[in-house]
């Protein structure tokens, strides 16, 4: 890990918090082991100020463009659970693939559990999109 732990933008840590909170981590088996990960993971996040975030690291609305180890390559971008829509490679943070980006910088490798079994994901390019100000939980 690049950084040696997660990096999390300080309102966006606190918007996570509240919506998993909120979610009590419905869903199926996986996706609920994906956010129990997820949230063990922000423990020991470092939670930094938005002029200090790296523009490397995959935050709300970052595009990814991530490769996985059996050959997938695929350009996402990480959204509020609100703002979903897969159509448009729109994924909520609260998915899978949503949780095991997130805090993540260019370079990494993040293996994480999803319903197809345990993938090992790179992290390829990140681009950052302008943030939102105000979150909707």
């Amino acid at each position: 890990m690049k950084y040696g732990n997660l990096i999390l933008e300080k309102k966006e840590y606190v918007y996570i918090k509240s919506i998993l909170n909120i979610s009590g981590y419905v869903g199926n088996h996986v996706i609920h082991k994906s956010l129990m990960k997820f949230s063990d993971e922000m423990k020991s996040a470092k939670i930094v100020e938005d002029k200090d975030m790296p523009e490397d690291v995959v935050r709300l609305n970052s595009i990814v463009k991530v490769s996985s180890d059996d050959n997938w390559e695929k350009s996402i971008q990480i959204v509020q659970p609100s703002e979903k829509d897969i159509q448009n490679n729109k994924i909520s943070i609260l998915t899978p693939m949503g949780a095991a980006l997130f805090g993540y910088s260019v370079g990494d490798v993040v293996n994480w559990d999803f319903p197809t079994g345990v993938k090992a994901l790179k992290i390829e390019e990140v681009e950052q999109k302008p943030q939102v100000k105000a979150f909707s939980v």
